[in-house]
């Protein structure tokens, strides 16, 4: 379940997932009983406290760009992560430095911006993503998603060869979100803490991860920054 909460000008989503458990009364056939168990929380009763702080948690700022963004659906959020079904989305890429860095962005921003095979400019999206393919986090890649309605094959080509087009196929992913400034040191420790989590809760995560950043660093406060660390997992089945 979903829920925008428009009392707050920021209009933060509160996400709920779990269990709903009606009982039904074999007299009349109607229902008798509801109780919900939420992923998040591990006391569910009635009025529970960290029930209540697990809805405040999700009504902080985060500013999130009103642009395109790759569609997914959230099958699972626990008290530390979100599990996502994307469907596929095109990036188009090229060698990063480290999974903070920016090296390569103004090489994938100008293939957008014009410098293509039909000078086509392509309208921006979000979120920038970093990928690391390694256990170690060093080979990186830097991308921007293109639009959805975008098909590979109609695409201009890069005007360098440095630049490539790639279809994501999609899959599921489990993502961390997280604020401030996403130095090296914060993403590997929050790549570390989520796949603690993962492997904690008996899932399969793959190697590498994925930095997606949603937000211009020289026009946006970094408290409300949002952040988010990716995980593809081998395969998910919700309980």
């Amino acid at each position: 379940m979903v829920m925008k909460f428009t009392l707050f000008p920021w209009k933060p989503e509160l996400v709920f997932t779990g269990t709903s458990v009606m009982g039904i009364n074999p007299n009349n056939g109607k229902f008798c009983s509801h109780l919900d168990f939420w992923d998040s929380i591990e006391n569910n009763d009635y009025f529970s406290l960290e029930g209540l702080w697990d809805v405040f948690r999700q009504l902080r700022v985060y500013k999130t760009p009103d642009l395109e963004t790759p569609r997914y659906q959230i099958l699972k959020r626990t008290a530390n992560y979100e599990v996502r079904r994307y469907t596929p989305f095109i990036v188009v890429e090229t060698d990063g430095d480290k999974l903070s860095g920016s090296t390569g962005f103004n090489t994938v921003a100008g293939y957008i911006f014009g410098k293509n095979s039909t000078m086509e400019k392509i309208p921006m999206t979000t979120p920038v993503f970093t990928q690391a393919l390694d256990p170690e986090l060093s080979e990186v890649s830097i991308q921007i998603v293109l639009p959805l309605e975008k098909d590979i094959s109609s695409l201009p080509n890069p005007s360098q060869e440095t630049v490539n087009l790639r279809k994501v196929e999609g899959g599921i992913a489990a993502a961390l979100k997280f604020s401030g400034k996403p130095t090296e040191q914060v993403v590997r420790e929050k790549e570390k803490a989520l796949r603690s989590s993962l492997i904690r809760d008996g899932l399969n995560p793959k190697k590498g991860c994925l930095l997606a950043r949603y937000n211009d660093p020289g026009r946006t406060w970094s408290f409300i920054m949002r952040n988010e660390v990716l995980i593809w997992l081998e395969e998910f089945t919700l309980d």
